[in-house]
């Protein structure tokens, strides 16, 4: 069978690449599992498990997936480029990070419809704290009053902070308060939105 190349180095080429195919579908959709995938496209785990094993591109779930999530076509067929094109899409793709013993974890990543964000949020991201979810801005100039992740000595925690006279802050959480000095913390993140759980 011929091979016809077209722009942004896209070849169809029915037998070859569905896996990978398959995969950046499921990224588009922020999927952890091709059952997941199977069931949102309302195909068998076998019909899902066919195409995997013979490598068959997934011309059909390709235009769905760019319809449905706006991810790229060109990225959806080549994996060249990036996912979603910021101007044309109503999505975003926000990095998770998660806690474990004071020390921050990356965890993945989830996708946002853009109006459910604020709109003034520059660099976004995820904190997953136990039950709670946050939406935390890492894009900022100064310290002000609210919730914040911080590190102190090492240990990375959220906790509220206040401004108070002299550069000084108030600091606390469910079990402790104390004042410092603004030198005394290093800021990660201001809590700009908590997000309920899905």
């Amino acid at each position: 069978m011929s091979t016809k190349t077209f722009a942004h180095g896209i070849e169809l080429k029915p037998t070859e690449g569905g896996r990978e195919a398959i995969e950046r579908i499921m990224s588009a959709y922020g999927y952890g599992t091709r059952q997941q995938l199977a069931d949102h496209m309302g195909v068998s785990k076998g019909g899902i498990g066919n195409r995997w094993m013979r490598d068959t591109f997934p011309y059909d779930w390709v235009i769905v997936c760019a319809a449905e999530t706006k991810a790229s076509l060109a990225w959806l067929m080549t994996g060249n480029g990036p996912m979603f094109d910021a101007k044309e899409s109503d999505v975003i793709s926000i990095n998770n990070i998660k806690i474990i013993d004071g020390v921050i974890h990356q965890a993945g990543y989830n996708m946002f419809d853009l109006s459910f964000l604020k709109r003034d949020l520059k660099q976004p991201i995820q904190l997953i704290d136990g039950n709670g979810r946050y939406i935390l801005e890492t894009s900022f100039s100064d310290i002000t009053d609210g919730l914040w992740l911080v590190e102190i000595d090492g240990t990375c925690s959220l906790k509220k902070i206040s401004k108070i006279p002299n550069k000084k802050l108030k600091v606390s959480d469910d079990q402790v308060s104390f004042e410092c000095g603004l030198d005394d913390i290093k800021p990660i993140g201001r809590v700009a939105m908590t997000v309920n759980n899905i």
